[in-house]
């Protein structure tokens, strides 16, 4: 195409601390500096949190809020009003709440679009069948989570109403294709986040940090690996520290301050809480090992993304298909056995005893991490708008 594109994105985006907030700026940032690009309009998440930073060729649209039960409406009424060439949707299945109502409303934001014309790519990081819903702490018992799965089903086809759903994993676009007859599902590259010189592998000075980062309270809990580090402790490992970094998961308000007080007797435990963008390198930098203390598993994980292009180790929970997921992408790690802080431990400590496993895991993430750049993940992402918007102009 000739002309330069205008293009908008939903997404949550920081200061917002919603989910997804990390791959929204990357993805903007990214899109933005294109040749093919005029415009991205971000159509961010209203937070209290303040606005976003300017950013060049960009426009910012506060066009929703988690849990707001009005996004269905403003949402759509605020791309008709600007008028862009196509949207991208980056979202998961709890992107707009984690209350059901609103958090449902906002995943049928792709089928009203598309019933309005506008062309959209819809990237996708999860899938509702692939979610253990009381686990993840959207059903509070086995009959709830029997229905939010088959309600997650009717969102998924809503959501594949997109003009193009792109997933970062194979098996995932299988899936699609295989269970709902899905035709327009592509398999896309994660992209690193940022076109990152390589790290040192060598064991960082200081105490050796075993670190966790996260969204915590539900599927993923600092307990274990609290239980786990104090076995460390236990067994003679005393130049240690642990690091839960990160803040609570909408569904758990004021889990990390309740734990920062249980664990207060604990040596060498830090709680640093929100990891600001120019904070994350730093953090993950400085630390030996990074842990998963997950009891199950939502898709992808952007924190292994962000361990590998930093080029660090990981002990990994051998949940499902987790595994197999993480390592068709070219991660690989030490594994434990889920809800064990005993086995959590060990695997801690193999990466710990073993500074050249722990390069050659590092080595081994780092690759599969910056394989591919978002810079060139977008290119992708923009060609696909370009054969979408000249196949409808050929109509």
């Amino acid at each position: 195409m000739s002309r330069r594109l205008r293009i908008g994105v939903v997404s949550a985006f920081p200061p917002s601390r919603n989910s997804l907030n990390e791959f929204g700026y990357h993805l903007v940032k990214h899109l933005s500096r294109l040749d093919e690009v005029e415009q991205v309009i971000v159509y961010s998440d209203i937070t209290d949190a303040g606005d976003p930073e300017p950013m060049d060729r960009v426009t910012f649209v506060p066009s929703w809020r988690f849990n707001g039960m009005g996004s269905l409406r403003t949402l759509p009424a605020a791309i008709a009003q600007t008028r862009p060439d196509a949207v991208v949707l980056n979202l998961q299945f709890a992107t707009f709440g984690d209350r059901r109502i609103p958090g449902a409303l906002g995943l049928l934001i792709p089928a009203v679009l598309r019933l309005r014309r506008v062309p959209t790519l819809l990237v996708l990081h999860n899938l509702a069948d692939n979610v253990d819903m009381k686990d993840a702490g959207f059903a509070g018992s086995a009959v709830t989570a029997r229905l939010m799965t088959l309600a997650g089903r009717i969102l998924t086809r809503a959501l594949l109403r997109a003009d193009l759903v792109a997933l970062t994993i194979p098996r995932y676009v299988e899936f699609l294709q295989a269970s709902y007859g899905a035709k327009n599902a592509i398999l896309a590259p994660h992209g690193s986040f940022e076109d990152v010189p390589v790290p040192s592998f060598d064991v960082p000075p200081g105490p050796r940090a075993i670190m966790a980062f996260g969204k915590w309270g539900t599927y993923k809990t600092v307990d274990m690996l609290v239980d786990a580090y104090r076995e460390l402790l236990r067994r003679g490992y005393d130049n240690i520290r642990l690091v839960l970094a990160g803040t609570d998961s909408p569904n758990s308000a004021g889990y990390m301050a309740a734990a920062a007080a249980r664990y207060a007797d604990i040596p060498n435990i830090e709680f640093p809480g929100y990891i600001a963008e120019n904070e994350v390198a730093p953090l993950f930098l400085s630390s030996s090992v990074v842990a998963f203390p997950y009891t199950s598993t939502t898709g992808s994980s952007g924190v292994l993304h962000q361990a590998g292009e930093y080029g660090r180790a990981a002990v990994l929970p051998r949940i499902g298909d987790l595994v197999d997921i993480i390592e068709e992408e070219g991660f690989r790690g030490v594994y434990f056995e889920p809800g064990d802080p005993l086995s959590l431990a060990d695997a801690i400590a193999e990466v710990l005893d073993d500074p050249a496993k722990q390069a050659q895991l590092g080595r081994r993430n780092f690759a599969a991490a910056t394989g591919i750049p978002m810079s060139e993940v977008v290119q992708w992402h923009v060609a696909h708008i370009e054969r979408l918007l000249a196949k409808r102009a050929a109509r």
